[in-house]
């Protein structure tokens, strides 16, 4: 091992606590990580800070400007009304339908959504508290459901991520768009069979209501006009066709969701104050930095001698299914630990994927099933969207084990499972 490997280690190392220990803002560690990689001279400064210029980061921060337009539209009233008329039937079929909803609509928001798991669980803490259909039976299902879409068609942010992953890496292969789409389907499917089963275990007691302020708040209308709410939804449609246009056309694919964004100024769904936060909100910075750190690690080596030590350690006659499922643990494990869903991601993907390569298989499965299993922990109430399920419902750690910790086990099975049985490795 160099001594630029154990510099790199070093400072990966460094990053990685400084997130644990929560004393910098999110999004800074990797910042910090990028210029201590150039000041010890692992990488050029261009290196270091590539991923500010990367087509990844520039598709994904205009997609949350997207994502702030549709929050404006009466969808979220319409999606609210909804929940509350479902909960006032009970029953299990209410249940059922209830996860069933929060998940289809968790297709437009996208995978691992702040802003749609918040507002989701918002209004799970207002439903009416009946005997039918306690509140407490639903919340957490229902509230985990927000990171599962039942059609997967914005999944801008792990898509590139996973090109991204496999690039560092120097592959530059096309990725399916509708492959990896079906791949986090079975993860849904897996999600909404333990959830179905769990019913009967979901405790009954009462929950934490959301202030008459929140409520208030989550009731009103749509402050745009038909127009504008026409124009919201055409945008979004227009940047999901230019994502799924990528593989054909280039960057110019990414380029369009860009151009989405300009017709919601234009439109004057949203200011350009409203856009500017949107794309330079603390995830950008965040996968930006990560994507320079990934550079650095496979120009000193680091990457491919973690890939060829592994493969070494497990064999030639490791089952493909067991070696992506390790990484899984370790991904979504060390995700949940540090708080750094994507930081985890571009440090342990492209580690997995050099041990494929090494072992002579195709990487592409183990990329996909990795990059999507750092938004599989949730086991620990120390994350954003875990912490708010378990503290709006008022559950013990035991009643909220009884749930996440075979909610954990049965996702990455099943999301491990459809990697490998839709991306075949040899």
């Amino acid at each position: 091992m160099t001594t630029a490997m154990l510099i790199a280690i070093a400072i990966i190392a460094f990053m990685i606590i400084l997130i644990m220990v929560d004393k910098l803002p999110f999004g800074a560690p990797p910042l910090l990580a990028c210029l201590l990689m150039v000041v010890f001279g692992i990488v050029d400064i261009k290196v270091a800070f590539g991923g500010f210029a990367n087509s990844t980061i520039v598709m994904l921060a205009a997609f949350m400007a997207i994502i702030a337009g549709l929050q404006k539209t009466n969808f979220i009233r319409i999606f609210k009304k909804v929940i509350h008329n479902m909960a006032e039937k009970g029953g299990y079929q209410a249940y059922i339908i209830l996860t069933l909803i929060v998940m289809l609509a968790c297709s437009l928001f996208g995978m691992g959504s702040t802003a749609y798991y918040v507002l989701t669980i918002g209004f799970l803490t207002n439903l009416p508290d009946t005997e039918k259909l306690a509140p407490s039976k639903v919340l957490m299902p229902a509230g985990f459901a927000a990171n599962h879409p039942l059609l997967p068609i914005n999944i801008a942010l792990q898509y590139g991520i996973i090109i991204a992953v496999l690039a560092s890496v120097g592959i530059t292969q096309e990725v399916s768009l509708m492959k990896v789409s079906m791949v986090m389907g079975i993860l849904s499917l897996g999600f909404l069979f333990w959830a179905a089963l769990a019913y009967k275990f979901l405790p009954v007691h009462p929950i934490a209501m959301a202030d008459k302020e929140a409520a208030a708040k989550m009731a009103e209308t749509s402050s745009l006009t038909p127009g504008q709410e026409k124009l919201t939804y055409f945008m979004f449609v227009i940047a999901v066709i230019g994502m799924i246009a990528q593989s054909k056309i280039g960057d110019a694919g990414y380029a369009i969701t860009g151009i989405s964004v300009f017709g919601l100024l234009v439109g004057k769904v949203l200011s350009f104050d409203e856009i500017r936060d949107a794309i330079s909100a603390p995830i950008i910075l965040m996968s930006a930095g990560v994507i320079g750190i990934a550079d650095a690690m496979g120009s000193t080596g680091l990457t491919n001698l973690v890939g060829v030590t592994v493969a070494h350690a497990l064999g030639a006659d490791v089952n493909p299914f067991f070696l992506i499922f390790a990484f899984c643990i370790l991904t979504s494990l060390l995700a949940t630990l540090t708080g750094s869903t994507i930081g985890t991601v571009y440090v342990f993907a492209p580690m997995a994927i050099a041990t494929c390569l090494a072992m002579g298989l195709d990487p592409t499965a183990a990329a996909v099933a990795i990059v999507i299993s750092g938004w599989c922990g949730h086991f620990l109430p120390i994350d954003g969207m875990p912490a708010m399920i378990m503290g709006a419902g008022k559950y013990t750690m035991i009643e909220f084990w009884e749930f996440t910790v075979p909610q954990y086990f049965i996702r990455l099975v099943a999301l491990t499972a459809g990697a490998v049985l839709i991306f075949p490795m040899r």
